[in-house]
């Protein structure tokens, strides 16, 4: 705080009404991306702060229990130790029958399918801890080389650790495996029913929150490998939702823009016009989605008249307003100087209204985009829209959070590029008066020197 004479001026962080300086004001749009980054990561990594999952990192098949966990899933942390508990009373019953000489009433050939079963249990530490590839572990016997390499000791398993019970299962298994098994076999895997690994896993949040990290990494995987079944590729998803945004907002200007500037020019338009599109714009646009592919057809046509009908009416009334806004005295001294209607609408209205009608529609635009999502699932599913119904169907919400990211990347730059575009288009403005101009700007002003560009004028003038 500063005090001359007896003015203060609040020079802080919390100056009312006032511009905070350049530095602070760049470091506060870090900040604004930085924590919630920040409070993500926190309540990822942090073991102690919610995780009330435990994701599998080792499971087992349990008897008489249709319901299958594989490696990867979540559970509760209060079931967690149920799970395990099962599988090791399970265990305890194959070494108590072993012992005593018991032979279960199980046909070989199905002790050996469950044999391989357990094998086959491996391969998640195996790839997880980097001794097999994913390619590698979907082969048997690979997945018997990691048994014996695990059992012997040449390969420790560091991500995830084994536990010691673990590690015991695995030498009794081996010797059981070694010892009637000449190389691999699924034909002559051991006729001895083997113990079941016990699951292992570690404390996570819920499958619906992954950590950045696996975002990340699974975003890249996606948008770089090879699609699968002739699906397009994540590039030409990409393209696709560009289209549907962009040609319905600009079927939407092409009307809107007129429609709103005659309803806010000529009172007779605006008592024709408002109050019906007043009500529609109530009506949610999804109910029109049976209607639209009725009349269009399920291809891009729906999706691209939903974008229409979700930023039109909006359109006209913003529109209209602004048009509204303009200085009357600017309008009486044309019509004092003898200018007719269509004369005063295109050399006084839309000069004057031409910056904040810029401003209108690039608000716009930002509300095309929060359509996408519905109009790419109406008809025939296309675009990011359905990779990201299918990913969450299956719940791969690593796989759906790269996407949606996209998406609010794809908007915020197209708003800033045109936000930043408006002191170089409109320099006559207040805010681009003091503005400091970058090699964009030099650029317009170097053509305006040279009689290239010549901005519209408004009829206003800055000192």
């Amino acid at each position: 705080m500063k005090i001359t004479g007896k003015k203060r001026v609040n020079t802080g962080w919390f100056a009312i009404m006032k511009d905070l300086g350049p530095r602070k004001a760049f470091l506060l749009k870090v900040a604004s991306f930085v924590m919630p980054l920040a409070t993500w990561s926190l309540v990822s990594y942090s073991p102690f702060i919610w995780h009330p999952d435990i994701k599998l990192e080792i499971s087992a098949d349990r008897e008489n229990i249709t319901t299958v966990f594989t490696a990867g899933d979540h559970l509760s942390r209060e079931f967690f130790p149920e799970f395990r508990q099962t599988v090791q009373e399970e265990n305890t019953a194959i070494l108590q029958d072993r012992a005593k000489g018991l032979v279960p009433d199980i046909r070989e050939s199905r002790i050996r399918r469950s044999n391989l079963k357990i094998i086959r249990h491996i391969a998640p530490v195996a790839i997880s801890s980097g001794y097999k590839t994913a390619d590698e572990a979907e082969s048997d016997a690979e997945l018997y080389d990691t048994w014996r390499a695990f059992a012997e000791g040449t390969f420790v398993s560091k991500r995830p650790r084994l536990s010691d019970e673990n590690l015991a299962i695995i030498e009794r298994n081996w010797a059981l495996m070694k010892g009637q098994v000449d190389g691999f076999s699924s034909k002559a895997l051991p006729s001895i029913q083997m113990e079941k690994l016990v699951p292992q896993g570690r404390r996570a949040n819920p499958v619906y929150l992954p950590a950045p990290h696996e975002v990340l990494l699974k975003g890249w995987e996606d948008f770089t490998s090879e699609p699968v079944n002739d699906s397009p590729t994540m590039g030409q998803r990409y393209l696709h939702s560009l289209k549907i945004v962009f040609l319905g907002f600009f079927f939407s200007c092409l009307i809107g823009v007129p429609f709103g500037v005659l309803a806010g020019t000529f009172d007779f338009f605006s008592k024709l016009l408002e109050p019906f599109i007043d009500f529609f714009r109530y009506m949610p646009a999804p109910a029109f989605s049976t209607l639209l592919v009725a009349i269009f057809l399920a291809h891009d046509a729906p999706k691209i008249a939903l974008v229409f009908v979700g930023t039109f009416f909006q359109m006209v009334l913003v529109v209209a307003n602004t048009t509204r806004q303009i200085e009357i005295p600017l309008i009486e001294a044309a019509q004092t100087l003898g200018a007719k209607r269509l004369g005063l609408i295109r050399r006084i209205i839309l000069p004057a209204i031409t910056p904040n009608l810029f401003n209108d529609l690039r608000i716009l635009l930002g509300w095309s985009w929060t359509w996408l999502v519905i109009a790419e699932l109406i008809g025939v599913k296309s675009g990011l829209t359905e990779f990201i119904e299918t990913q969450g169907r299956w719940r791969n919400f690593d796989s759906v959070y790269p996407v949606i990211i996209l998406i609010g990347i794809t908007g915020f730059t197209t708003d800033q590029i045109l936000s930043s575009l408006r002191g170089y288009l409109f320099p006559w403005t207040p805010e681009s008066v003091s503005r400091k101009h970058g090699p964009v700007g030099r650029f317009f002003l170097w053509l305006t020197d040279r009689g290239v560009y010549e901005p519209p004028m408004n009829g206003r003038t800055s000192s």
